[in-house]
């Protein structure tokens, strides 16, 4: 399939991309060859082929849900500006 010059700027001004005009009959021949490899590919049969989510063949192992506090409260209460013995305390801020 052969892209022509026009065809490359209609693709970078829709992707705005901005060209010079000496670049154009490179980026037309690379565009040419790309989608002459994916008319290759799509000649392939791939009717006996599993699609893949991954290429590493194995599962994920589900582990336990555990209710974890952190056992770092008062650390993270010794940042807020008012002391309150289980709670931030900020201003109000809806009348």
């Amino acid at each position: 399939m052969s892209i022509d010059k026009n065809q490359v700027k209609k693709v970078a001004k829709l992707s705005r991309i901005s060209l010079d005009d000496k670049n154009l009959e490179s980026l037309s021949n690379d565009l040419a060859s790309i989608l002459k490899f994916v008319e290759q590919l799509n000649k392939l049969d791939t009717n006996n082929v599993k699609p893949l989510n991954s290429i590493v063949d194995k599962s994920l192992e589900a582990r336990k849900d555990k209710v974890n506090d952190g056992k770092i409260k008062e650390e993270i209460l010794k940042n807020s500006p008012d002391k309150n013995k289980d709670f931030f305390i900020v201003p109000k801020v809806v009348e």
